[in-house]
């Protein structure tokens, strides 16, 4: 198993292109954290404190609809992605979601607090900074740009290149949720992608 030293020296040179120096000036500031399995790395109405790596496990935003009281998951994340809920983040207000572990899960994460005493430092760490703020942007809306150009079908196929074996690891209402459809609609789209194409 990596070390937290390995993890992020794999994971944030690859990402920003963090010198060894800057990476080891940030050691001090990262926690390594355990969260088991239904258990919040946020709560909605809390403001998000951490941005996290994910070294182990599943997690699922998601939100309850005001008025059926339909949990409706928004996003997925898994290994080596970066976890947060970015606007309470960067803006440090209360989060519109909660964030939750799907699986019993492993993370190394930091406080807003201090990176932002990295990005004020001379290192690599502004770069950082913009490129994670560009990386969520980007999944937002490509989020937003999936209901309006993807087929269900089409939205399955990239949460599946996203997050393999996802389908596996988690039941398949969380899935259908995900994808805006009934589970019905889910086991059609799996039964015509099992099919061998002629």
């Amino acid at each position: 198993m990596q070390s937290k030293q390995e993890v992020l020296n794999d994971v944030l040179g690859k990402f920003a292109e963090l010198s060894a120096n800057d990476i080891n000036a940030s050691l001090p500031y990262w926690r390594s954290r355990k969260i088991t399995k239904s258990d919040f790395f946020n709560m909605q109405s809390f403001v998000c404190t951490d941005l996290a790596l994910i070294t182990k496990g599943i997690f699922r935003i998601y939100f309850v609809h005001p008025e059926t009281q339909e949990e409706k998951n928004i996003y997925f994340f898994s290994e080596s992605q970066f976890l947060v809920s970015f606007r309470s983040f960067i803006n440090q207000y209360p989060c519109a979601y909660f964030i939750q572990a799907m699986e019993d899960a492993e993370i190394i994460s930091i406080n807003y607090n201090d990176l932002q005493y990295l990005y004020n430092t001379p290192t690599g760490w502004q770069r950082f900074g913009r490129l994670i703020a560009e990386l969520f942007f980007n999944l937002s809306q490509a989020r937003a740009e999936e209901f309006q150009f993807n087929t269900a079908e089409e939205r399955y196929l990239k949460m599946v290149a996203q997050h393999p074996n996802i389908v596996n690891r988690i039941p398949a209402y969380h899935i259908s949720s995900y994808l805006g459809i009934k589970n019905p609609s889910l086991t059609r789209i799996k039964k015509r992608l099992a099919q061998p194409k002629p």
